[in-house]
């Protein structure tokens, strides 16, 4: 986790919500500033993730104010569990409340889908991973929250690794064609995925001299049948059309890892509450 680069994100978050100021508080509060008490309350039952958000967030405003975690990333929470205390001016407060809620709640309900795929597919040996499909700006937070529910991360962009998909292939000819350009022209480090369709390609890709071998938009009874080929170096991967309700049929495949697109792009927000709870001080 980039912390330098969380701040910036914030800075902007804040930025964009504030704007020229935050009119009802400013027009509630004078210049007194007086402080109190809030907390950030599950509202219903998940999995927590956001220590960065909260502990970074509130120094952007005030470094006085004091903040009291309760819950740690990756910890479960209950309904009616209190996550964090947070005491410091109201007009802070208040006004940084809405950004952090919604950064709570959407790393939150990541982190708490992910830990569902992971306990629905009941296989440790299994390791599920995200996709690139994350919300524009909010990949690095996005696939923390992953790791926090259990996951691990698939490649953070298109620099950091050699995904060769089925429009790849169409454009260059093969897979032949296109891993022997790869690795004229790629260093050692850079490891080579390819999504395959059927055994033509699965065979083509393991005398291309791959490393990860992604069963894409295949059934488990397909993928049973195609991956007694694959050599044991050769890491192996399912995608597609894999939800929480049909993961458990992949338990028995032998792939190394599944990756799932939805725990990023279709999870539903944690529902999290901030209280004020102590009076003028």
């Amino acid at each position: 986790m980039n912390r330098l680069y969380v701040k910036q994100q914030l800075n902007q978050f804040f930025q964009e919500d504030i704007g020229s100021g935050d009119i009802t508080s400013d027009r509630i509060f004078d210049q007194s500033s007086p402080t109190g008490t809030g907390e950030f309350i599950a509202k219903q039952d998940g999995i927590f993730a956001g220590e960065v958000i909260l502990d970074e967030a509130y120094h952007l405003f005030d470094e006085t104010i004091k903040l009291d975690l309760f819950k740690k990333d990756g910890q479960q929470v209950k309904k009616g569990d209190v996550i964090a205390q947070v005491s410091g001016p109201y007009p802070l407060l208040l006004t940084s409340e809405r950004v952090i809620l919604n950064l709570l709640q959407r790393l939150s309900g990541i982190a708490t889908v992910t830990s569902q795929a992971i306990r629905h597919l009941a296989n440790d040996q299994v390791k599920i991973a995200d996709t690139r499909k994350t919300t524009p700006g909010l990949r690095m937070l996005e696939k923390y929250a992953v790791r926090c529910g259990g996951g691990v991360n698939h490649r953070f962009g298109l620099d950091d690794a050699v995904m060769l998909k089925d429009n790849h292939i169409a454009a260059v000819g093969s897979i032949t064609k296109a891993v022997d350009k790869i690795k004229a022209s790629t260093g050692h480090m850079m490891k080579i995925e390819v999504e395959i369709e059927n055994k033509e390609q699965l065979e083509e890709a393991i005398g291309a001299g791959v490393d990860v071998i992604m069963f894409d938009n295949m059934s488990p009874e397909q993928i049973r049948e195609l991956i007694e080929l694959v050599p044991n170096h050769i890491i192996t991967e399912a995608s597609g059309n894999i939800t929480v309700d049909n993961i458990h049929l992949y338990k028995d495949t032998s792939v190394d890892m599944i990756s799932l697109g939805f725990i990023t792009h279709s999870a539903q927000a944690l529902d999290i509450s901030f209280n004020i709870t102590g009076g003028l001080k």
